[in-house]
C-alpha cells in the first residue's frame, strides 16, 4: 500500500476514532483506585480480544491488574507499552468533559496516555483489514501503575522486553511531536534525622537539633546538582520539630534525584547513603533509591529513530527527537539494552495539566508510522 493511501485510511477513520477516544477518557482510571483501573482494563481486554488478541491478566494487590496481550504470530516479537493509569481522580471527567474543539481533543488523560490505546488498536485493525504482512508477533503490556513507579508491573515489562527485538512506548510526544530517545533516571529518597530535644530557653545546651543537622545535609545535597551532566538533586519536602521553644528531636526530608546516565546515578546514590552525622547525639537514616534507571541514547535507539524518521518522511511529515527529564516504562527496557523508542503517542500538550489535549490532524500520520514500525522495522 502506498504511504499516502495508508495515511488516508486513517484520515477516513477520524470520526470512529474520536468516538473511541471519548470512551477511553470516560473510563476514568486513577493509579490509586484499583477498582477503577480494573474496570478500564476489562474494557480494553474486550476491545482487543475482539480484534483477535489473546490476553493474560496479572492480578494486582494494592494496584490494578496488569495485562499482557499477544496479537499475530511468529518466533520474534515487538513490544508495545501503554499505561492504563492516569493522575486524575474519578469525577474529573464530570468537571472537564471530553470535547472536540479547534482541531483538538480535550479530556483528562487523553494525552497522557489514553491516546496510546487508540493508536495501538487502529494499527492492529489496519494491519488486519488492509492485509499488511507481519513477520513477527505483537506483544502489548498495559500496566496499571506507571504514574506511581510501575512497582507491580516492572518485572512483567522487563521479562517481555528481553524477548523482544525492540520496544515502542506509546507515551505522548514531546511538545511539537518529537520522539523521546533519552530520558533521565529518577530516584526518590527519604532522610530521617533524630536529635535530642531540650527547652530552647532554659536548657538549649542539652539539645542537639535535628533541624540544624538536616539543614547541613540539605546544602550538601543541593551541591550535588550538576546541570552540565543533567543531574539535579532537589530536597522538595522538609518537616521537623514540635514547637518553636523546643530544640527539635526529629526532622525529615524527601529528595528527588534526576540523572542522565548510570554513572551519575551511582555517584548521587552513594552520596545519599553515605550521609553521616556531623555531631554526637545525632542519627541519620536514608531510605529509598533509584526508581527508574536512565534511558540513555544507545546505538540501537539511534538506529531505531533513524528508521522511524525515514518512515515519517515517506508518510509526509518530519520527525524529530528529544531528551526529557521525566521517566517512563521505556527507562526499564532501554536499561536492559533493548532498543526503545518513546513518545510515539499523541501529539499535543498538557501532561498532568488541565489544558491536556491531542491534535487531531497529527493522528493519521502517527498511526501510519506505528504500522510501519511494527511491520517493517528490520
Amino acid at each position: 500500500m502506498a504511504d499516502n493511501a495508508l495515511v488516508r485510511h486513517f484520515e477516513n477513520r477520524i470520526p470512529e476514532m474520536l468516538e473511541f477516544a471519548k470512551e477511553l477518557v470516560e473510563h476514568e482510571s486513577p493509579s490509586t483506585d484499583p477498582q477503577a483501573v480494573n474496570r478500564f482494563s476489562a474494557f480494553l481486554r474486550g476491545v482487543f480480544e475482539a480484534e483477535g488478541a489473546t490476553c493474560e491478566v496479572f492480578p494486582g494487590t494494592d494496584r490494578g491488574d496488569n495485562l499482557k496481550l499477544t496479537w499475530g504470530q511468529g518466533d520474534k516479537q515487538v513490544l508495545v507499552l501503554c499505561h492504563m493509569d492516569t493522575v486524575w481522580p474519578v469525577g474529573e471527567v464530570a468537571r472537564r468533559p471530553f470535547r472536540v474543539e479547534d482541531g483538538k481533543v480535550w479530556g483528562p488523560g487523553i494525552y497522557d496516555m489514553k491516546a496510546g490505546f487508540l493508536y495501538t488498536l487502529e494499527a492492529i485493525r489496519a494491519i488486519k483489514q488492509l492485509g499488511i504482512k507481519m513477520n513477527r508477533k505483537l506483544v502489548m503490556v498495559f500496566n496499571s501503575d506507571e504514574e506511581i513507579g510501575s512497582t507491580s508491573s516492572r518485572a512483567l515489562i522487563e521479562e517481555e522486553a528481553k524477548k523482544s527485538e525492540f520496544v515502542l512506548v506509546l507515551e505522548p510526544s514531546v511538545r511539537g511531536g518529537g520522539l523521546k530517545t533519552s530520558r533521565k533516571g529518577q530516584g526518590t529518597f527519604s532522610i530521617q534525622v533524630t536529635g535530642v530535644s531540650a527547652h530552647s530557653g532554659s536548657d538549649p545546651e542539652r539539645g542537639v537539633s535535628a533541624i540544624g543537622e538536616l539543614a547541613h545535609h540539605i546544602l550538601a545535597l543541593h551541591a550535588l546538582t550538576d546541570f552540565q551532566t543533567g543531574t539535579t538533586v532537589n530536597v522538595g519536602v522538609v518537616s521537623g520539630g514540635s514547637r518553636s521553644n523546643v530544640v527539635a528531636a526529629r526532622a525529615s526530608a524527601e529528595v528527588d534525584v534526576r540523572v542522565a546516565n548510570a554513572s551519575e546515578a551511582a555517584r548521587v546514590e552513594s552520596a545519599l547513603f553515605g550521609l553521616k552525622p556531623t555531631r554526637s547525639g545525632i542519627s541519620v537514616n536514608v531510605t529509598g533509591g533509584m526508581v527508574r534507571p536512565p534511558m540513555e541514547r544507545s546505538e540501537g535507539i539511534a538506529r531505531l529513530f533513524q528508521q522511524a524518521k525515514a518512515f515519517a518522511a515517506e508518510l509526509g511529515f518530519e520527525l524529530t527527537e528529544s531528551a526529557t527529564g521525566a521517566g517512563s516504562d521505556g527507562n526499564f527496557t532501554a536499561a536492559l539494552g533493548v532498543p526503545t523508542l518513546d513518545g510515539l503517542g499523541a501529539v499535543g500538550d498538557g501532561s498532568h495539566a488541565i489544558h491536556e489535549h491531542m491534535v487531531i490532524d497529527a493522528i493519521p500520520g502517527r498511526i501510519a508510522l506505528l504500522v510501519r514500525l511494527i511491520t517493517e522495522m528490520g
